[in-house]
This record gives structure tokens, C-alpha cells and sequence, in this order.
């Protein structure tokens, strides 16, 4: 299969389900596989090159703080903008309910769905695409800290019919995509991008009954 367009996704974390719901739906992992000794001998290895990351990011913000500090008028106000415009997007992003992993409701689809996520791999992460009338997901068997796009294979496929991929925040630069089920029902993605190729393809194909707001 071509995919039209895709992305690694996360989700946030699974809150507690009732007893029963995760029972029926096969009592499967709420949560991702812990790295294994060699995956985390490999965070170890990271880290410093993190740290120095870090500082460079510090001294960016020191010199951004400076160039704002020498600005002209004209400059300030487009600062300026661009900071509201980043606190709408977050204001947005509460009232949409993006800050949650999904609506809530444990015997609607998305839940159901959300149940048997980490069931088929214990990966924390997902290659979402949109191909052939589908929503694709995709991961390796197990958690990896390496080549994760050579191991990964499909793990769960939703027709158009069931499901829609929609951008709810497509007036920002975002890294918030939203499953929405054909019975209202939704799960937030967090892609690793900002505007990844899934927000472009979307923003230039919107999907049929796309809609905005997470209370329609």
C-alpha cells in the first residue's frame, strides 16, 4: 500500500478504565514497554549530546531575548502577535479538549479502541498514514530505541466509514491530530513534527464531514 501521507504519533496516557471495560476487551497493556537494557545503554550514550542541546537551546533564547530587547517598534508587535498567537493556540487546545487522550466514554469506539492499543505492540509510538480509504497505524512488535521504521508493521487499520482523521486546530502550527469515530467518539495523536506531512495533506484534502470542535 502507497500511503497519501503519514506521521509518528503518540498518545497521552491512558487513564485508568473501569475493571470491567478492560476486561472485556482482553485486560491488554495500558501503557507502552519500558526500554530495555540496551535501548537504555543507548539513552545513556544520548544524553550528553541532549545536554549540549540544551544549552544551545539556552543561548538561543538568550540571543532571542536580546534581539527583542534591540527591536524596533515594528518588530515588537510582530513578537508580540506571534505570543498571542501561541496563546490562542494553547487556549484552543484546552477547549478543544486536546490535552486529554480521548472523550471520555469507555464504551463508545474511541475507547474501545484506546483499550487494545499497546495489545498488538508494546511501542510507545505510531506511524499514522491515510491510504485507500483507510486510517493506517503502524509500529514495531516491541519497543525500540533503534530502527523503528525497518521493524514496524501494521498494527490496526479503520476504515473511512468508522473513522476520520481531522486536524481541529488547522488556523495554527500544531502538533494535534484527532481520530474521530463515527459515533462522535475521539482520540487525540501528538505528532513528532509540528504541521507534519499528515496536517499539510490535510489541510490541502479536508475529509468529508471534518469537523472543529470536539463537542459537535
Amino acid at each position: 500500500m502507497t500511503p497519501d501521507a503519514g506521521a509518528w504519533c503518540t498518545i497521552g496516557k491512558i487513564p485508568e478504565p473501569p475493571a470491567d471495560a478492560h476486561r472485556a476487551a482482553g485486560a491488554g497493556p495500558l501503557r507502552p514497554a519500558l526500554l530495555r537494557p540496551l535501548g537504555m545503554l543507548g539513552a545513556v550514550l544520548v544524553a550528553p549530546f541532549m545536554l549540549i542541546a540544551m544549552l544551545f537551546s539556552l543561548l538561543a533564547s538568550g540571543e532571542e531575548a536580546l534581539k527583542r530587547m534591540l527591536s524596533t517598534k515594528e518588530e515588537r508587535d510582530r513578537a508580540r502577535a506571534a505570543d498571542d498567537d501561541i496563546e490562542r493556540r494553547d487556549e484552543a487546545i484546552t477547549e478543544l479538549g486536546l490535552d486529554k487522550t480521548f472523550d471520555g466514554d469507555w464504551n463508545r469506539a474511541a475507547g474501545q479502541f484506546l483499550l487494545r492499543w499497546y495489545s498488538h505492540s508494546s511501542h510507545h509510538q505510531r506511524f499514522v498514514f491515510l491510504t485507500e480509504g483507510r486510517i493506517v497505524l503502524a509500529a514495531p512488535p516491541k519497543r525500540v530505541s533503534v530502527r523503528r521504521d525497518e521493524r514496524m508493521g501494521v498494527v490496526a487499520e479503520i476504515p473511512a466509514v468508522e473513522a476520520l482523521l481531522e486536524d481541529p486546530l488547522p488556523a495554527y502550527d500544531s502538533n494535534k491530530l484527532r481520530i474521530r469515530f463515527s459515533d462522535g467518539s475521539w482520540l487525540v495523536l501528538t505528532t513528532e513534527e509540528w504541521r507534519s506531512d499528515l496536517h499539510k495533506y490535510l489541510m490541502r484534502h479536508p475529509q468529508p464531514g471534518e469537523t472543529k470542535s470536539a463537542g459537535d
